[in-house]
């Protein structure tokens, strides 16, 4: 119990570290019209920072939900 406890406690920092380092998209209302800016670079965004820092989001948030629901069964 203590474990996840201190999991959740190291993911939600890594969590929060990963969405203050990355840097926003500036699409605005482009989005909603479905604009969107393709170039090289957004293509191949998993081999750049933002898109490890991205991949590590979404890692942590689902290990987060996970231990959360685990937490929760067991408790």
């Amino acid at each position: 119990m203590i474990a996840i406890e201190i999991a959740m406690v190291v993911i939600a920092v890594v969590l929060i570290v990963s969405v203050l380092l990355q840097s926003s998209d500036d699409d605005g209302m482009g989005a909603l019209t479905g604009a969107s800016s393709e170039s090289f670079f957004s293509k191949n965004q998993t081999s750049t920072l933002e898109g490890k820092l991205a991949l590590i989001t979404k890692i942590a948030a689902g290990l987060f939900v996970i231990l959360a629901l685990v937490h929760l069964i067991i408790a």
